[in-house]
């Protein structure tokens, strides 16, 4: 049985609140990096102990060019920077060393684990990209569709996303990010029917369009493969900057399960033949990280350098 004692919580119910971070780490913060990454689990029972009603769940990525800048340690195997897509629209590659991915019932705890890791790396740490998350109504997005519908269950998502224990990092995890903005006028300038023929779903009830009925450039069409991932999509929204949209993070154990997902999305599949939804989504980021398992987080500073 799986000691869920031993792997980071890249599998939990949806939460109210979320916070993602991308850093950058600057030359010479690698050990800055290494003691952060050791003593994460105690920074996360140290917020946990006071609150532990909130249910803060936390995740901690290491990126491909950061990994050999901690450890001479071989890299996880198929950690790799994130592929750039260009087909009618783009998927942009963007930087990104480490992932910090947190979510709680209230973003108070979020932002309180964020504080106090970012203060353990003072200044070797930039944060490139922050999104504040947050559930919306009934599960849905912007778009108004429920989102994670295609999700495995519990039981069987860590299967999905967890390295097995014969791999040489055991249960831990592959992560993609990529930060969507949706053009919300143009959608609703179209009918209700026409987006349910873009998602691939009815929107009122959430139910999988028959496959006479389903294009085969609907977003459901497109991203209907044999393997899963797992999704921990949050909605964001300024009404400052005008930027509204959804945060896509994936976890699989291979990565390419992801990968192949995007390259139907934006390349097509048969080529040219995109997912619609990208006509009303615009991907600005897009960054790949492995998520060591509990152990090897705490060990990390026994690894050689």
């Amino acid at each position: 049985m799986l000691d869920f004692m031993t792997i980071q919580r890249v599998v939990t119910k949806p939460s109210r609140a979320a916070l993602f971070l991308v850093l950058n780490i600057a030359e010479g913060g690698e050990q800055a990096t290494r003691d952060m990454l050791s003593a994460f689990g105690d920074t996360l029972k140290s917020v946990n102990f006071r609150h532990n009603e909130g249910e803060l769940y936390t995740v901690v990525g290491i990126g491909a060019n950061m990994w050999p800048r901690l450890t001479s340690a071989p890299r996880p195997d198929k950690l790799k920077e994130f592929e750039p897509l260009e087909g009618t629209y783009k998927a942009p590659s963007t930087p990104g060393d480490i992932l910090l991915h947190f979510r709680a019932n209230t973003y108070d705890l979020c932002h309180e684990m964020a504080r106090q890791v970012l203060r353990q790396l003072g200044d070797a740490a930039t944060v490139i990209d922050e999104t504040q998350g947050f559930k919306y109504l009934d599960q849905r997005d912007l778009l108004g569709f429920v989102d994670g519908t295609a999700n495995p269950l519990p039981e069987e998502a860590l299967e999905t996303v967890l390295l097995a224990d014969d791999a040489d990092y055991p249960r831990g995890s592959y992560v993609t990010v990529q930060k969507y903005t949706h053009d919300l006028d143009k959608w609703s300038g179209i009918s209700t029917e026409e987006q349910e023929r873009v998602i691939g779903r009815t929107k009122a009830d959430d139910v999988e369009l028959d496959e006479d009925a389903q294009p085969s450039n609907s977003h459901v069409a497109l991203n209907d493969l044999e393997e899963d991932i797992y999704r921990e999509n949050m909605v964001f929204g300024s009404f400052a900057s005008g930027e509204m949209g959804t945060y896509f993070i994936g976890y699989a154990k291979d990565p390419e399960d992801i990968n192949e997902r995007l390259r139907n999305m934006f390349i097509g599949d048969p080529e040219g033949n995109y997912d619609r939804i990208l006509d009303f989504s615009t991907a600005l980021t897009g960054t790949n990280f492995f998520v060591p398992s509990v152990e090897l987080l705490d060990e990390f500073d026994e690894l050689p350098q």
